[in-house]
């Protein structure tokens, strides 16, 4: 089973749509039984939390239903999950952070826009304190690097040819 894990600050709005997006295209693709994902936080700041209302009525509008309660990454993600995708610099320098002292398996770590053929690498910007256009923007950006993503993992992983 390939396993994903998204993570972002608070698990609230980016990681949460990309989980929620990323399952939908794994599922219209008929790879759920190959690929698992989730999503957690580097902070706790929200841990037990439904997604922010505006994230889940942007995610709603563009046909996707998120089920998620906010979560904070642990070592152990590293143990569980093959690939970890981080939605911005300071998310993936916390998970390095947090990962350095460990020892043993560890997941490969990426920014999620490594995987947009729009902007390489950039960050995906946090909509929590700007305007609702802000989620559609992310969700656009999500969804394009989203499919990229499912694309790579298709080829590294033959999923085309296995029936």
């Amino acid at each position: 089973m390939i396993s994903v894990l998204f993570v972002c600050l608070g698990n609230i709005c980016r990681s949460p749509v990309a989980e929620g997006i990323f399952k939908k295209l794994v599922k219209e693709k008929g790879l759920e039984d190959k690929i698992i994902c989730d999503s957690a936080g580097t902070s706790s700041f929200h841990n037990g939390n439904s997604p922010d209302p505006r994230s889940t009525a942007n995610a709603k509008k563009n046909g996707i239903l998120l089920n998620h309660r906010s979560r904070q990454f642990t070592e152990k993600d590293a143990e569980d999950f093959r690939y970890i995708l981080a939605m911005d610099n300071s998310n993936f320098s916390n998970i390095q952070e947090l990962l350095s002292q460990k020892e043993g398996k560890d997941g490969q770590r990426y920014m999620m826009r490594d995987f947009d053929p729009n902007a390489k690498g950039a960050d995906v910007p946090d909509p929590y304190y700007g305007a609702g256009d802000g989620f559609q923007e992310v969700f656009e950006i999500l969804d394009r690097s989203c499919t990229v993503f499912l694309d790579f993992l298709i080829e590294e992983h033959g999923l085309d040819k296995i029936s």
